[in-house]
């Protein structure tokens, strides 16, 4: 069963930024910049914690995921957008 999770994040160092940015295209979907939507599989929000932990530095940098329950269900009724919106796949594929 996957969940569907909203992921930000607040880098100080650019470079880590960058890379931040790279592992997360790998996980989910771009919302704005540093906040991505990915539905993760418990082992698969394990692997993104893991390849996060081994970039960033706990010091200076900030990840924020907070768990909206079950990707099936609620999809794009969890997100509300002012301004620009942004179309929202239905499905995402996860390459890892």
């Amino acid at each position: 069963m996957r969940n569907r999770y909203i992921v930000s994040y607040d880098i100080r160092d650019p470079k880590r930024l960058r890379k931040v940015f790279v592992c997360m295209r790998g996980f989910g979907e771009s919302l704005q910049y540093s906040v991505f939507r990915c539905d993760l599989t418990a082992r698969e929000k394990a692997l993104m914690i893991t390849k996060l932990t081994d970039i960033i530095h706990h010091r200076d940098d900030r990840v924020m995921i907070v768990d909206l329950g079950p990707s099936e269900g609620r999809g794009a009724e969890c997100f509300e957008f002012l301004g620009q919106s942004r179309a929202l796949t239905a499905d995402h594929v996860v390459i890892v």
